[in-house]
């Protein structure tokens, strides 16, 4: 075993680690930013890669006349009558921290197009970034890099070390051997959420949902387990985005994907979408809306039902069907619709996906941009043997389907007419779940009885600390300003009472 001394230790090498070490580092503080996996990233760059923000250079170029009250009064409108499980002190940093973060974030080369309108939020707030959420690693990363952090990844955390009372480390394994970091300012941990941890899921949301994956894999709950070992508790560790169903990743990486996140090349995209006719943006922007998003489910409340590679119905797709897909053969299944169905979602307002606010997708941008989830044939028996099913059981399922809506009125209605479309393999996924650590507004991890646990802090998913964040842009709007300022506290853990600048 081997000891490394620092002033601060972050774990988690996605945004809301990379926040807090950057800014820690910029105190002057000797940082080390310890990751699991062989690359930064975490669930920040598997995201879609949106941000909302008030008062931001995007908002003032467009005469849109918005701060963080406003963005404050707003949010619990996403959050409906869970508005009362909010941390109201949190959502109100979070609100406060945003547009000096925004502007942080392009400081360090992050470029965005927008803002985007999302009700409820009565202003356009949301940010997309360009050219996807790699960006704010490549940029941050680099960033952190440049600015002295030690960076350590396949270094996984596997406890934290306690010294007179206070979090003094973190315990590693990495392939050599077992390292000890030890930080005489604090542990910042910064390491997502549980979706990819069936046990957490298990104990906080419930057997069925156990079952369903993360959209992260890697995304395995370390930073809350490893403050319950010390005291931590989590908070609203039962709710969740999802399950939703997505259409499994391409075997090779998408147009958008491949994009460099270069600075001068994110700006020329911003241009373009401002100014370039939408004709020659389009295979761009559906390469991204065919990947990354979920198929709508007014899909299946006019008619598509779910089958499995076997070709066998085997949920009422109108009544949360996600939780039956992990259960089928390869956890996977296959959205049937005949031709009816697929001319009607081939134009406004029947749409598979969509971005809000950017662009929607439909079935031939689906035949299009995603040939490997496409599969059309002339008839049922067909189109069963192009998912590895046989004719008669998946003939046998759809007409069993159809006997059973029977005549009466409705937008569902059977499936007939040929051709018909197999889009699939889909799987079932959460994007994220709200179960973080307790923490106050000094992001200091709070133990049962609400006293903050010294030397520990959570920032981003493993420090939600209660705030609830649903809309697009406010999980990695927190990550952020959450990041950032544990890391500055962290740096500064000597000032009594904790200090933030």
């Amino acid at each position: 075993m081997t000891t490394e001394t620092y002033d601060v230790v972050v774990v988690g090498g996605g945004g809301a680690g990379l926040a807090a070490a950057i800014e820690a580092r910029r105190l002057g503080r000797d940082v080390v930013l310890i990751e699991k996996n062989p690359a930064l990233g975490g669930s920040t760059a598997w995201s879609i890669g949106s941000v909302s923000a008030t008062a931001t250079p995007h908002q003032i170029r467009k005469g849109i006349k918005d701060g963080p009250d406003g963005h404050y009064e707003d949010m619990p409108g996403f959050a409906g009558p869970l508005a009362g499980r909010d941390n109201d002190e949190l959502r109100r940093i979070l609100c406060d921290g945003m547009p000096d973060t925004f502007r942080w974030l392009l400081s360090h080369g992050i470029r965005f197009f927008g803002p985007m309108p999302e009700p409820p939020h009565k202003q356009p707030r949301m940010h997309n970034v360009l050219p996807n959420a790699r960006a704010y690693i490549y940029h941050l990363e680099g960033a952190a890099r440049r600015a002295g952090v030690v960076v350590r990844p396949s270094t996984r955390a596997a406890r934290l070390i306690a010294e007179s009372g206070r979090v003094a480390g973190v315990e590693c394994e990495t392939s050599t051997g077992t390292v000890r970091f030890m930080a005489h300012g604090g542990v910042v941990l910064g390491a997502g959420d549980f979706t990819s941890s069936p046990e957490l899921k298990r104990a906080y949301m419930g057997e069925r949902e156990a079952a369903v994956a993360g959209v992260n894999p890697t995304a395995t709950g370390d930073g809350q387990r490893l403050a319950m070992a010390v005291g931590g508790q989590i908070v609203n560790g039962d709710l969740a985005l999802g399950p939703e169903i997505r259409f499994v990743p391409p075997a090779r990486q998408n147009l958008v994907g491949r994009i460099p996140p270069w600075t001068w090349l994110a700006e020329l995209m911003a241009w373009s979408l401002e100014h370039v006719p939408d004709v020659i943006l389009r295979p761009f922007v559906m390469s991204f809306l065919t990947t990354a998003l979920a198929p709508s489910p007014a899909l299946f409340q006019h008619g598509a039902v779910l089958v499995n590679g076997e070709g066998r119905r085997f949920t009422d797709e109108l009544a949360q069907p996600a939780y039956d897909i992990p259960a089928q053969p390869g956890g996977v299944a296959y959205i049937l619709v005949d031709g009816r169905l697929a001319r009607q979602f081939s134009d406004w307002p029947h749409f598979i996906s969509t971005a809000p606010g950017i662009a929607y997708a439909y079935m031939p941008d689906y035949r299009r941009n995603r040939p490997d989830v496409y599969r059309e044939a002339p008839s049922l028996a067909a189109l069963a043997g192009r998912i590895g099913a046989a004719g008669d059981v998946l003939a046998r399922a759809i007409s069993d389907h159809n006997a059973q809506l029977g005549s009466e009125p409705g937008e569902r209605r059977p499936l007939v007419e040929p051709p018909f479309t197999a889009l699939g393999p889909v799987r079932a996924v959460f994007v994220h779940n709200e179960g973080g650590l307790a923490v106050d507004t000094f992001h200091r991890v709070l133990d049962g009885g609400n006293v903050p646990i010294p030397g520990l802090y959570a920032a981003g998913a493993t420090g939600q600390g209660g705030l609830l964040l649903k809309g697009h842009g406010h999980h990695l709007a927190w990550a952020f300003v959450s990041g950032r300022r544990a890391g500055r506290i962290a740096a500064l853990a000597t000032a009594s009472p904790p200090t933030v600048i």
